[in-house]
């Protein structure tokens, strides 16, 4: 591993591939929502209204950027702040010392949003703006858990409803995501991607022990996803090619790389053999002799070398050479 690869994993720089539309859509929804609380924020609380709107911008990060995530869903974030509002109220009404006030406000608000499973980061921003936001807020009393808060949350959620509806891909709350019909599976193909129960996967999360940001649903299309992409990926046996380079796609020690030495040119597919030899990964130096048909079978991507390194080709690619 490359000393910036593992920077880059030590900082945890986010490397998932998003579009320039996606971005700027985001953008203009993060927009859309804080112009469309700004004005409330500023009525009810005047010139701590800085405070209440730094909360809900964040809030603004995770419905307009990451609309899918468990964390921005309507209960996280009418829950989330709402509990927490009336957490921090409570604490800077009984706790004389805003030091102390403040953190056991945030930290009651994490407990609480747990157990009540409505974790909704800005939800601690709320709690502390409720304790250090000055008298303007304090002598609002609960009334501030009503106004503003709860209406702001009801009014980002709205905008984010709105907003993200023309985009099919990006449909909020995420149970109105339009899911697309796959195509159907044929007999080989549920031998080789059985279906994942329900209960398998809270089995699964229950041992990573900490909370993911991400939904059942949302496991179970990156599932569907990989795996279909995995069936595009089969060769056909013709494009097994004297000379080239293919893999098994696997990873850590059962990868390998095998290169053609020589095929025989027989028509019938179930015949035509193939000789290879194995030049990187698992089984080093090896060689043998499949049908052309085991040997497509076995291979999930033709490979390149690059100095030290190899590069997948892609079909595009391989049908323009």
């Amino acid at each position: 591993m490359s000393s910036m690869k593992k920077w880059t994993e030590f900082l945890g720089i986010e490397l998932t591939p998003v579009t320039h539309t996606e971005r700027l859509v985001s953008a203009l929804g993060g927009f859309a929502g804080i112009v469309s609380i700004l004005f409330i924020s500023e009525h009810f609380v005047g010139a701590a209204s800085a405070l209440i709107v730094a909360s809900m911008g964040a809030s603004a990060v995770l419905l307009f950027a990451v609309p899918h995530g468990a964390l921005s869903q309507p209960w996280p974030v009418l829950g989330g702040h709402v509990i927490s509002a009336c957490i921090g109220v409570t604490c800077a009404s009984v706790i004389p010392q805003p030091f102390i006030a403040a953190g056991l406000a945030v930290g009651l608000a994490i407990g609480v949003m747990y157990y009540l499973r409505c974790i909704h980061p800005p939800g601690g921003a709320t709690a502390l703006s409720a304790v250090m936001s000055g008298e303007s807020v304090h002598a609002l009393g609960y009334q501030f858990v009503i106004t503003p808060v709860l209406l702001n949350a009801l009014v980002i959620l709205a905008v984010a409803v709105l907003f993200n509806y023309p985009f099919a891909w990006r449909r909020y709350p995420a149970a109105l995501v339009y899911r697309r019909e796959q195509p159907a599976d044929t007999p080989a193909d549920r031998m080789q991607y059985s279906s994942i129960a329900h209960e398998d996967l809270v089995y699964a999360l229950s041992q990573i022990d900490s909370y993911v940001d991400i939904s059942e649903d949302d496991l179970l299309r990156i599932y569907a996803l990989a795996t279909g992409k995995e069936r595009q990926r089969r060769f056909d046996p013709a494009r097994i090619l004297p000379g080239h380079y293919y893999s098994n796609g696997q990873h850590s020690d059962s990868w390998s790389v095998r290169q053609i030495v020589e095929a025989t040119p027989g028509r019938d597919r179930e015949r035509d053999m193939v000789v290879y030899k194995v030049v990187a990964g698992a089984g080093h130096r090896g060689s043998g002799v499949l049908t052309r048909v085991e040997f497509a079978a076995w291979a999930r991507e033709e490979l390149i070398r690059d100095g030290d390194d190899w590069k997948r080709v892609s079909i595009e690619q391989d049908r323009t050479s």
